[in-house]
């Protein structure tokens, strides 16, 4: 047997174990955490109470108020690892029932998801240790872009990137097709009806958010100012400047929130 046959036969049984299952299942509930503080933060802001920013390093430093809040984020951050090992074992030996592209365009996005959690873990365990630094807005980034040669084009594709995103948790979330993620009794009976339900608002509720991120860089791209982009604590604070905008983000704020609902009952009826 060689040693790549032998490597792949290690990272098989390893996404397979039942410690990857705990492993797994604690970094789905430290996400749905992240999830519920970011909503509450922008309900916050939709009452006029702009104390803390509506984002994922928001939620972590919010999370470090406290010596209870701080020494879960350890929790946190190692729950975010074990995401990434999973992801990346997904990436590279996963998604063996399907076939072809399709099997590619899964493994991309498992690859997509490590690089996510992998931010998420280096942010809460920074965070955990007092570090405030990683909480600088996206526009010295953009800026940084913009001044390269065609950094116009590359912002306008990173907010068609965005924008797909958004479309795609839209449609996985009109279609149900969520439902993959949970055993059959985490479908069923009044639980599985009210997990359903989180799942599909909290779908839609992240690709409204994330949509709004696309269009604030889609917009910088477009009129070459960098400081018209933003992450999701200023597309909040954008949508809060329109009309109605205040009932939009929390109802905004409820997709999150329910989202966080649906990674709790994720966990609980895993179905990897």
């Amino acid at each position: 047997m060689g040693v790549a046959t032998q490597a792949e036969d290690a990272g098989r049984r390893a996404d397979d174990s039942e410690w990857m299952d705990h492993a797994v299942r604690v970094g789905l509930v430290s996400y749905g955490v992240v999830h519920l503080i970011i909503a509450w933060l922008a309900v916050r802001l939709a009452f006029g109470d702009g104390g803390g920013s509506a984002s994922s390093q928001g939620a972590l430093h919010q999370l470090a108020r406290s010596g209870v809040g701080r020494v879960s984020l350890y929790v946190v951050g190692a729950g975010f690892f074990a995401l990434v090992v999973w992801q990346l074992l997904e990436a590279v030996w996963g998604h063996r029932d399907e076939e072809g592209r399709k099997r590619v365009f899964k493994r991309v996005v498992s690859a997509g998801k490590a690089v996510l959690y992998g931010s998420l873990a280096v942010s809460a365990l920074k965070t955990a240790a007092g570090s405030s630094s990683g909480s600088g807005g996206t526009d010295g980034l953009t800026a940084k872009l913009m001044k390269a040669p065609g950094g116009a084009v590359v912002v306008g594709a990173v907010a068609l990137g965005i924008l797909a995103v958004a479309g795609f948790l839209l449609y996985r979330g009109l279609a149900e097709k969520f439902r993959s993620k949970l055993e059959t009794s985490g479908q069923t009976g009044n639980e599985g009806r009210a997990y359903v339900l989180f799942g599909k608002i909290g779908y839609v509720g992240k690709s409204a958010a994330l949509a709004i991120v696309g269009v604030l860089f889609l917009y910088a791209a477009v009129t070459h100012d960098p400081q018209k982009s933003g992450g999701l604590d200023e597309a909040l604070r954008e949508l809060l400047q329109k009309p109605f905008g205040a009932p939009l983000l929390v109802g905004v704020a409820l997709g999150l929130a329910c989202y966080g609902l649906f990674c709790f009952a994720w966990a609980r009826h895993l179905d990897r």
